[in-house]
């Protein structure tokens, strides 16, 4: 099932599943995951296929990161893109947690939606082929975000907080 975007196109389907309970205490994550994956395909003209978005813990993140990538903590975001099958395309997986999120936030004065609306389009970028392997890849997949991240009316990650 494809979703319509306010341009007539279509959206991914966004399959979200919450496995912590800890994403109770802001309830417009779920709706900040879909308003940021509908920017991101807009800006990218990406029209078909499903996202699976996971919101966990720190917990559940650090044993992902130690499977998949050999990292024994938790990390913000893990994208996990899809193999080709057929039948509708399935994009991949997003999986973000909770309390490293929020510590983000803490210490960086961020505001936690718009740094949840940024972690899932910088995952579903992963999901799209981008990568920051590179200097270039970096200042491009960085560029992108902060082009998205404006259409969605949330300031660019990449600019520096002025001193308060």
């Amino acid at each position: 099932m494809m979703l319509a975007r306010s341009d007539g196109a279509a959206t991914p389907s966004i399959d979200i599943q919450v496995q912590s309970p800890l994403w109770s205490e802001e309830p417009g994550a779920e709706q900040t995951v879909r308003d940021a994956v509908a920017a991101a395909t807009a800006m990218l003209s990406t029209a078909d296929g499903e996202v699976s978005i996971v919101l966990t813990d720190d917990a559940a993140m650090r044993t992902l990161n130690r499977t998949w990538r050999g990292i024994d903590k938790p990390t913000n975001v893990l994208s996990f893109p899809a193999k080709a099958s057929g039948g509708e395309k399935m994009l991949g997986d997003i999986v973000i947690t909770f309390e490293t999120l929020q510590r983000e936030c803490d210490e960086d004065g961020k505001e936690f939606l718009h740094h949840l609306a940024h972690l899932t389009v910088h995952g579903f970028l992963h999901l799209q082929g981008y990568d920051h392997q590179t200097d270039a890849e970096t200042d491009d997949m960085e560029r992108l975000e902060s082009k998205i991240m404006a259409r969605l009316n949330v300031p660019d990650p990449y600019l520096a907080r002025e001193p308060g």
